[in-house]
């Protein structure tokens, strides 16, 4: 199973070099791995311990960014070294202060692993979530060096609890230990003989409960709320729109001030957005005035979303009618009720939410209406935000968990 591995490994890698000549990311995958050794060792000198973090992407990045900032605060004359397989963690990331080196992690070849920690030298290591490289947990593994794997959620289909997994249970016993979100996970874990697990949570509650505490002011938004209940639509797509827009702009609907913050605020986007608004609108780019005159705001940047749902009543996440689900526990960090579309079910907070009562499942606009006349009662409003905020206070403190264990290493 490890020569085909191998192969796979190398065949993947071709697939992608070919891909490069007609896909952007592809490309920037490809090219931010040439001459990796020569670079990475012109721009990485080991100087004292190392703390190496390893991330898909972006999002689980944001899964591992409050124990590198708790690390980071803990012990600072420790230096961290980031890593990651997705362009669009890499790019978005790549100047993150609170690291010392950040790059692409080289193709999971045994030369590339053996060479890569060869340079790096790590002290102790973290993998974030879904990371399984067989053949850098092998080498860690071989050189006894603490490895943890953190936020981690498994499910029974999974090939670590079939009859043909033993290729996978292998790579899971190479971690020292696992942190898991949930109880399920964590007997899966059981039932194939892993006891080195802790069930801690999300780390991104604790992240989520930080910004919350810190979010700062927006004036414009404060002014443009006022005394009226705020409909936040967070990171929509176009399929979200369809159901709340309509909806929205019906009359027994319109004490609500919209926000309207797109996926990708794209200018082509905006233009098939703002012919369907019937409302006064204004984009948040143009706002001048303390006051903004219109009745919907459009947020036309990124990075601002998570601290304007301080302002809203209800938040409705967007990608649920296509791949996926997009950030619930942002809105929920304040004790916002939340909707989305039917596509959930691979994401455990938002099963959580839904099956205490903070959530709710929305696949059409009379799901919509019925639950927004809901939500008017004040006591069944109360009940929901009373469950967002109650799910968060269950599940903070997986940070502090993972440090705890990390400074028996450090």
């Amino acid at each position: 199973m490890s020569v085909l591995y191998e192969w796979f490994i190398r065949l993947m890698t071709s697939g992608l070099r070919l891909a490069a000549f007609f896909h952007p990311k592809a490309q920037k995958w490809v090219n931010g791995r040439q001459k990796w050794r020569s670079r990475y060792a012109a721009s990485f000198e080991k100087k004292g311990r190392v703390l190496w973090v390893h991330a898909a992407s972006l999002g689980e990045f944001e899964q591992g960014r409050p124990v590198i900032e708790s690390f980071r605060e803990k012990f600072p004359g420790w230096q961290i070294v980031l890593s990651f397989f997705s362009p669009s963690g890499y790019e978005i990331r790549k100047n993150y202060p609170q690291a010392d080196f950040i790059c692409y992690l080289p193709a999971d070849t045994r030369r590339n692993a053996r060479d890569f920690l060869d340079l790096i030298r790590p002290d102790a290591v973290v993998f974030v979530k879904y990371e399984f490289w067989a053949n850098y947990l092998s080498e860690l593994k071989r050189r006894d060096i603490p490895t943890l794997l953190v936020s981690a959620l498994f499910r029974p289909g999974q090939p670590f609890f079939r009859w043909y997994g033993g290729f996978w249970r292998r790579m899971l016993g190479c971690f020292s230990h696992v942190f898991v979100q949930n109880a399920e996970s964590g007997h899966l874990l059981q039932k194939i003989g892993m006891g080195n697990h802790t069930v801690a949570g999300d780390t991104r509650v604790d992240r989520v409960l930080k910004l919350a505490a810190q979010a700062p002011e927006n004036d414009v938004v404060r002014s443009f709320a006022g005394n009226r209940p705020v409909f936040i639509a967070g990171s929509a797509w176009e399929a979200d729109e369809a159901v709340f827009l309509p909806v929205l702009q019906q009359p027994g609907f319109q004490q609500f001030r919209i926000i309207i913050a797109p996926h990708e605020p794209s200018e082509k986007h905006l233009a098939q957005l703002i012919p369907r608004l019937k409302r006064p609108y204004i984009r948040y780019s143009a706002c001048t005035a303390a006051a903004p005159p219109a009745e919907i705001l459009i947020i036309d940047n990124v990075g601002m979303l998570n601290t304007l749902y301080r302002y809203g009543a209800v938040a409705f996440i967007g990608g649920g009618f296509g791949k996926g689900i997009h950030n619930t526990l942002e809105p929920a960090a304040f004790g916002l009720p939340v909707l989305f579309g039917p596509r959930y079910e691979k994401f455990e907070e938002a099963r959580q939410l839904v099956a205490r009562g903070g959530a709710f499942v929305i696949r059409n606009t009379a799901d919509l209406v019925s639950i927004l006349k809901k939500l008017d009662d004040p006591a069944f409003y109360q009940r929901a935000s009373g469950a967002t905020l109650a799910y968060l206070e269950e599940s903070r403190g997986a940070t502090e968990r993972i440090i705890q264990y990390l400074s028996g290493v450090a």
